[in-house]
């Protein structure tokens, strides 16, 4: 909802604010407000309510969370990059994987930052993509360190199937072999929703968009040698990992 008033002045940086949690959003609007250059001109709890906004007031920036009820702040981020390009986009959330990171990053978000950041941290993130540039907090930063450092020796950098955890690379050789989802997690004794979960997963970080994709990424690999074949441990991925390195 925009706040009234909702008049910026000259210079001020307009800050709309997404979450669901309202408490929260009090209290950042409360931090914000103590900066004499940022405008606190709306808040939303929801993507639907967050886009309306930004496409009727298009402030400078938009901070939300990635967990929003109906669709994520990932997907607020894709809309406004098509609707508002010129809206500067921070994430302010609660997950610190890479798996969230990185996707934060394909979708061009400016900023992320962690919900147990420092008041310090998150103002200069929003000052930092209004100059246009891409800010990362201090935690996070260290993860994409992290994950430069365990490069391996050659410094090569990780290959995608590398970047798979062990489960994924289960689930990828057998839903490549054909499997059902369902079979799938009666074989490797999961929920079909944690099957459906990991596979979701493993197609963002391959960027395959199908059932073959997947098969076709496999056979690549020598992972399956044709739909239906015998199924891998995992110790034998790991193996043919190292033989198609």
């Amino acid at each position: 909802m925009p706040l009234e008033p909702a008049t910026v002045a000259a210079g001020q940086i307009s800050v709309v604010l997404v979450d669901d949690h309202a408490m929260l959003r009090e209290g950042l609007r409360a931090l914000l407000e103590l900066e004499s250059d940022i405008a606190v001109v709306g808040e939303a709890g929801t993507f639907e309510e967050a886009l309306q906004l930004a496409l009727t007031l298009v402030p400078t920036v938009v901070l939300t969370d990635i967990g929003l009820p109906g669709r994520s702040g990932l997907s607020l981020v894709t809309e406004l990059r098509k609707h508002c390009p010129s809206v500067r986009v921070v994430l302010l959330t609660a997950h610190a994987s890479e798996e969230y990171l990185r996707a934060g990053l394909d979708v061009k978000a400016d900023g992320y930052v962690l919900k147990d950041s420092g008041h310090e941290e998150l103002i200069s993130a929003i000052r930092a993509v209004v100059n246009g540039q891409q800010f990362l907090c201090k935690a996070i930063a260290s993860t994409v360190m992290e994950s430069y450092l365990n490069r391996d020796a050659s410094g090569v950098a990780a290959t995608p199937l590398q970047s798979l955890t062990t489960r994924e690379r289960q689930v990828l050789t057998r839903v490549a072999s054909g499997q059902s989802n369902k079979k799938v997690a009666r074989e490797l004794s999961l929920s079909v929703k944690t099957v459906e979960k990991h596979r979701a997963n493993l197609m963002r970080k391959l960027a395959l968009h199908n059932a073959a994709d997947i098969t076709r990424f496999a056979l690549h690999h020598h992972l399956v040698t044709q739909p239906g074949a015998d199924v891998p441990g995992a110790t034998d991925l790991q193996d043919l990992e190292r033989g198609s390195s």
